[in-house]
Formats: structure tokens, sequence, C-alpha cells
């Protein structure tokens, strides 16, 4: 009886609040609310702005994927074939369909692939080469194809794989140490070379580039325990713009590449804050990053973007704990729109949040 009130409590909340605002310039709103899910999002628009998250459904271990159609949510599961649906990536195609990689826990392991073609998902399983598909990070380039960067945790290596238009072209990328390729993130340039950022095997923020004939690797920041929850983006110069965690003084940390050299500065050091860092640049090649700031027993969704001469810092969400598992896209008038976790220890939600000014 005590866990049926707490979860009656819980459903009685989320319509209570299913559209609010703690911050007169944010639109946020629940979008699923179907047993724990929400969490591992992912979030990308289309052509028209509207929305499109994919996430796991931590109750029935499934990949699932919601998008705005204009009026409402629409929300499927898309893979229900054993425990499903951890670190998915979305990206959407020049026919704003969307493309997800996921990771197929025990007993497979695998790294999977999922995208909608018109009338049907197609789901396939791209690497079963031991336990690989953990931390995915999924681009497409100008032909549509996918490329995925994502961790070979059986050999402890970063991998990287791509669709050459008929088969998967696989590779491991960095080899180096003991593990090496935790929480990566992956970007095309305009030749559609891969960038991946990525957690080094000795605790460095580390970056590896496809120069056309071979991967350039280097360590970006080796100053403690560096790189955890890191997401790249890249300019109009196509130089990389990286946002981590700086786990030993517990701040968001920011680095990018200026043409000749790296510059790297704490963001926000406001208590414990940086983690599932999200980036993305507008169209003056300035960022713009969501995270979470953890605040036991409670959490929440904070936003920092640059101005063009200092850091704006906000706090988005303060609504329990919430801000987990964070992914920001900016739409077309350069609005930060931003897909993330929600818990209230007695279940879990997707969330969303839009600059609403």
């Amino acid at each position: 009886m005590i866990k049926i009130a707490i979860l009656l409590a819980f459903l009685l909340v989320i319509v209570s609040c299913s559209t609010f605002s703690d911050n007169e310039n944010w639109f946020i709103q629940f979008v699923d609310t179907a047993g724990d899910v929400g969490k591992c999002t992912s979030i990308a628009l289309d052509s028209s702005d509207n929305p499109h998250i994919s996430y796991c459904d931590g109750t029935n271990y499934d990949l699932k994927y919601a998008y705005w159609n204009g009026s409402a949510w629409s929300i499927t599961s898309v893979d229900t074939a054993g425990n499903v649906g951890a670190y998915t990536s979305i990206a959407l195609d020049s026919s704003d369909y969307p493309h997800i990689s996921y990771y197929d826990d025990y007993p497979n392991q695998d790294l999977k692939y999922a995208y909608w073609n018109g009338s049907a998902w197609s789901i396939t399983s791209v690497d079963t080469a031991g336990d690989v598909g953990l931390h995915t990070s999924i681009a497409l380039d100008a032909s549509d194809y996918p490329h995925i960067s994502y961790l070979d945790y059986t050999n402890g290596n970063l991998k990287y794989a791509y669709w050459t238009g008929s088969t998967w072209s696989i590779t491991s990328v960095d080899t180096i140490g003991n593990v090496v390729g935790y929480n990566n993130s992956i970007a095309l340039d305009s030749s559609d070379y891969p960038h991946i950022s990525y957690y080094g095997s000795n605790n460095d923020l580390k970056y590896a580039y496809w120069t056309g004939s071979e991967w350039s690797i280097v360590s970006v920041d080796a100053t403690g325990y560096m790189g955890f929850d890191n997401s790249i983006a890249l300019d109009s110069s196509d130089y990389p713009h990286i946002s981590y965690f700086d786990d030993t003084n517990f701040d968001l940390k920011y680095a990018y590449w200026n043409g000749s050299t790296w510059s790297i500065a704490s963001v926000d050091t406001a208590g414990n804050v940086g983690h599932n860092t999200s980036i993305a640049l507008d169209s003056s090649d300035n960022p713009h990053i969501s995270y979470y700031y953890h605040d036991f027993p409670n959490g929440a969704l904070k936003y920092a973007y640059w101005t063009g001469s200092a850091w704006s810092i906000t706090f988005v969400d303060t609504a329990d704990d919430v801000g987990q598992y964070t992914s920001i896209v900016l739409d077309s008038l350069d609005y930060p729109n931003i897909s993330y976790y929600y818990y209230n220890y007695a279940n879990g939600a997707l969330k969303y949040a839009r600059y609403n000014p």
C-alpha cells in the first residue's frame, strides 16, 4: 500500500506539473512518465525545429523514442528484444528520419543501430566482437551514412564504426592503456572526417581525429582526473570544442582549439557541477553547455553559454533530483533545447526544456 501511495503521489505531481517553468525564460515539460524512463537521453531537432529524443526505458530495458509532431509527443518503443536501450545517441538525416546508436546489454553486449526508413524501423547489430557498444555517439555524414564511436570494454579500446554504403567498417582508434574510450562523443567535419573526444586511461581528456590517412591522438587536459562526461562540437573552422567534468575539483570545464593551441577554462565552480555535459555551438561559434549540478539528495539542470565576452550561467530546472543525462541542441534561432532525466525517489521520467524568450 505504501508503494502504491508513493506512485499515486508521483503521478499527481506529473499531472499537475506537466507544463511549468521555474524560470520564466524556460518552457519545461514532462515527455514520458511510463515507468523509470529518461536515462541516456539524446536530442536532435528536425527541419521545423521539432525535438526528437532517444532514451532508455529502465523498467522494461527497451530503447524508446519520442518526437513532437507539432501538437503532441509521439512515443514508441523502438527495440524491445532483450536488455537494450542504454547509451543512446540520436541524429536526424536529410529527410528528418531518426538514426539511433545504443547498447544491447547482457547477454549479447553488442553495439546496435536503428533507423527509420520511412515506413518501419530497421535494426541491426553493428559490432558483436566481445562486450562492445557502451558509451555510443552517432553522427551522420553528407550521404546520411552513420558514424559511431563507442567503447570496446572487452579489450579496453575506443572503437569507431561507419557505414560505407554497403558494409560496416570497424576499427580500433585508441588502444593505449587499461580502458580507454569512456564517455566518448563524435562529430564530423566539413570533409566528413570523424573527431572524437573521450576519457583516457591516464585519467585525462583525450581527442582523436582522422586526418584523411591516419588517426591523430592528443591528450587535451591531464591536470588531475579530467574528461568524464565529455561532449564535442566543431565550429565553422572545423576546430573542436569540448565540455567535460573536472573530477578533481568537481567543476565544469571547457576546452577548445584556437588554431594553434588548446584554450582551457573552468566554466562553473559553484559546488559539485559539470556532470553529464552536452555542448552545442551557435551560429557565431559560441558554446552552449547543459550539465547536472549534484547537491545530494537533490540535483538540478544547469545551462551555461558564452555571450562573446563572459559566461552566462543559470539554473534551468530544480524540481527534485533533475538534470542527469542531459543532451542539448540549438534551434534555428540559436535557442537551446535540452532533454534530461527526472527522478523523485519513486520513479523516473523524461523531461524537456526549451528556452522561451
